[in-house]
């Protein structure tokens, strides 16, 4: 049985920040033990955890907190300091550097606090900058797998670079409170160690909140999104989605790590969860700070109007079913094209056909100036237009198309695989409106093949599988009534 890849799905409605991320990531199921053992290890002096329940908009969440000493506090959580008295909400002051890490989140500490290895009060200035280098020193020299080292570094370098860009220096040149704070050295360590310590290998971030204003930072006051965010949003690709939430939702750090391990942004169609955590913050906006963190992995799609999937009958064969069957959306790609060979057209369907296409089809036409044209129409699903449209764009000489987004109504159907007289056959079987009347349409490519191999002709051979479709449909109702049960193209058997 193929091994089921280990799936984060990271739904940042709220934003994202270093402590609200380590806190979903320990509430998915990270061993706090791990964690623990890896900060004890830490090169650093002046800070403990504290890992709780809060209560966020009425929700039980984990909460992981980093408590700093006295001399390295500062106003991360200080919302009048951020915003200019715009919030007013009463906050215990665990300061960290504005605008990195304990993120928008309010206090609500609930049931049991539980502490963890005190490190020792150093006399670290308040303001000592580490550069990359320091804080590459800091990881190799923490206890922790060569796996969460390297999601460590990835992180710290994203951050640097993008740093270094905001500011116009070198990476190896840039020292910057925001990444060498103790506070942030944490939040990135105790993230790749839970990252690594749940197995993650893919990781889907479909876009990041953020909110907007202004907020007061180590340079003085910014627009949010700050700098740093905006260079880590731009160089990785990450969707960003402004909110009217007069805050900063998205920190440099939970930027980085977010492009750190980032692998997709678009959910699968069909997937179940596995496991769920949410993580809290500490600032305090409307908007509830919650992380939530999804174990995922794919599954089969609930089937949707217009669409098939593939089972496996009771007597082994292999049927395509249409659930819903009544109403969905398609769309029609068009294109009008006078200078392109027969040839090259009929290349062109092709590779429609393979990439997904549902219908290709040229009419003629008459162009500017009389030109004998094609119009080339293509049917399809909505995610497919991109590859689509690649592709007629690629091998024709078109320069527009048009797109035009069609409900249309369809028959409840599915395909299904019989034993006629002549062999197996691949049927699309119908259902009407209504009286729920059934009809049978032989697929081309049976019809052909039994044709060949019979020596009759096609349209003897698509009648005949018809007539049995509907023979075995009627012979398997007469045995339903009699308390008897059909097995779809083999015998039947006598229910015990």
């Amino acid at each position: 049985m193929k091994k089921q890849k280990n799936i984060l799905y990271l739904e940042c409605g709220s934003g994202i920040s270093g402590d609200m991320a380590v806190a979903a990531l320990l509430d998915l199921g990270a061993d706090r033990e791990v964690l623990k053992r890896a900060l004890r290890s830490v090169p650093i002096h002046g800070f403990r955890i504290k890992i709780s329940r809060v209560k966020k908009a009425g929700l039980d969440v984990c909460d992981f907190h980093v408590i700093l000493d006295a001399a390295h506090e500062n106003h991360d959580h200080d919302m009048g300091y951020l915003f200019g008295g715009e919030h007013e909400h009463s906050h215990e002051h665990e300061h960290k550097h504005p605008h990195e890490h304990g993120h928008p989140h309010g206090h609500d500490h609930g049931e049991e606090h539980e502490h963890s290895h005190d490190h020792g009060h150093g006399q670290e200035h308040h303001h000592e900058h580490r550069g990359l280098s320091e804080i590459l020193h800091i990881i190799e020299h923490t206890d922790m797998t060569k796996g969460a080292k390297e999601i460590a570094v990835r992180i710290f370098k994203i951050l640097a670079k993008a740093e270094a860009k905001a500011h116009g220096l070198p990476e190896n040149e840039v020292h910057f409170h925001e990444v060498g704070a103790v506070d942030s050295i944490v939040d990135i360590i105790s993230a790749a160690v839970c990252l690594d310590n749940l197995g993650i290998e893919q990781c889907i971030v479909p876009a990041l909140c953020e909110g907007t204003g202004t907020v007061r930072c180590q340079h003085g006051v910014m627009s949010v999104p700050v700098p740093a965010v905006l260079n880590i949003v731009q160089e990785h690709g990450l969707k960003l989605s402004v909110t009217d939430v007069k805050g900063e939702l998205v920190t440099p750090t939970g930027a980085a790590i977010a492009a750190a391990v980032r692998t997709a942004e678009t959910l699968p169609k069909g997937f179940r969860i596995l496991r769920s955590g949410m993580g809290g913050g500490k600032r305090a906006y409307e908007r509830p700070s919650i992380l939530r963190a999804m174990l995922i992995e794919e599954a089969e799609p609930t089937v949707l109007s217009g669409e098939t999937d593939r089972v496996n009958t009771s007597d082994g064969l292999v049927t395509n079913t249409l659930k819903n069957g009544d109403r969905d959306v398609i769309y029609k790609l068009e294109t009008d094209i006078d200078d392109c060979s027969g040839e090259m057209l009929g290349h062109v369907m092709k590779k429609l056909f393979e990439a997904g296409a549902r219908d290709v089809h040229y009419m003629p036409i008459f162009m500017k100036k009389n030109r004998p044209a094609y119009q080339l129409n293509v049917i399809c699903l909505e995610e497919q237009i991109p590859g689509l449209e690649q592709i007629i764009f690629a091998e024709t000489t078109t320069t527009g198309i048009r797109r035009q987004r069609m409900e249309r109504s369809v028959l409840r159907r599915r395909s299904i695989e019989i034993k006629t007289d002549l062999g197996n056959a691949q049927v699309k079987e119908c259902r009407l409106p209504g009286d729920g009347d059934v009809r049978y349409y032989p697929e081309y490519e049976s019809v052909a093949e039994l044709s060949e191999k019979s020596g009759r002709s096609c349209q003897d051979v698509y009648h005949l599988i018809v007539e049995q479709c509907r023979e075995r449909k009627n012979d398997g109702i007469k045995k339903k009534k009699s308390g008897r049960r059909r097995f779809w193209g083999r015998k039947y058997e006598e229910l015990s």
